[in-house]
């Protein structure tokens, strides 16, 4: 009898942490800009390199008065690499591999790493879509089909990227053509959960 709840105990004891593996939530984190708050969930099974890489950013402070440089009302808004003086802000990282295979689509309110023409190339920059951008999706491992890769959602604030990508913006040279006239800046990013 007493060998008998003891394996029951074991066996509750297993199913429950195996209840908890599986249960575990995204990583939620909060962008406070001078526009307003976004909450963020994180794909971590989708996209563990990238979402591991932005926590790094995050966990350092990286991202602290960086802007978005480039909005671009029905397409995205991209920042998190660039003072207001549209200078690169020391401290980027190696690049990571692009997880633009794992499934997840560019559509609005998604979360996706910027890049160079080489799809290997994002470091800290991330973009957020305003639309639905199947452009960007992963359609083959060429250069020119990679696509982008999707590391996380929107899930509050989606009333704040629309201020940021419509705000006025100017054009400042051959480069930066879509910058806000004012500085949207990052004030942090936060993990909530």
């Amino acid at each position: 009898m007493f060998k008998r709840i003891i394996m029951v105990l074991v066996a509750l004891s297993l199913s429950s942490g195996i209840a908890c593996a599986e249960g575990k939530k995204n990583p939620v984190v909060a962008v406070e800009t001078n526009l307003g708050k976004i909450k963020i969930e994180l794909f971590e099974k989708e996209a563990p390199i990238s979402v591991k890489n932005f926590l790094d950013y995050v966990s350092n402070g990286y991202y602290t008065g960086t802007i978005f440089h480039r909005v671009i009302p029905g397409f995205m808004a991209q920042g998190g690499g660039l003072t207001a003086a549209l200078q690169p802000k020391p401290g980027d990282r190696t690049p990571i591999k692009n997880e633009a295979d794992n499934g997840l689509k560019n559509d609005r309110g998604t979360v996706a790493m910027a890049r160079t023409g080489d799809p290997n190339s994002a470091t800290a920059q991330f973009f957020i879509n305003v639309n639905d951008n199947a452009f960007l999706n992963h359609r083959d491992k060429t250069t020119s089909g990679y696509g982008y890769a999707v590391f996380g959602k929107v899930i509050e604030g989606m009333d704040v990227v629309d201020k940021i990508v419509n705000a006025p913006q100017e054009r400042k040279n051959s480069v930066f053509q879509n910058v806000p006239k004012e500085p949207v800046t990052i004030k942090s990013i936060k993990v909530l959960k």
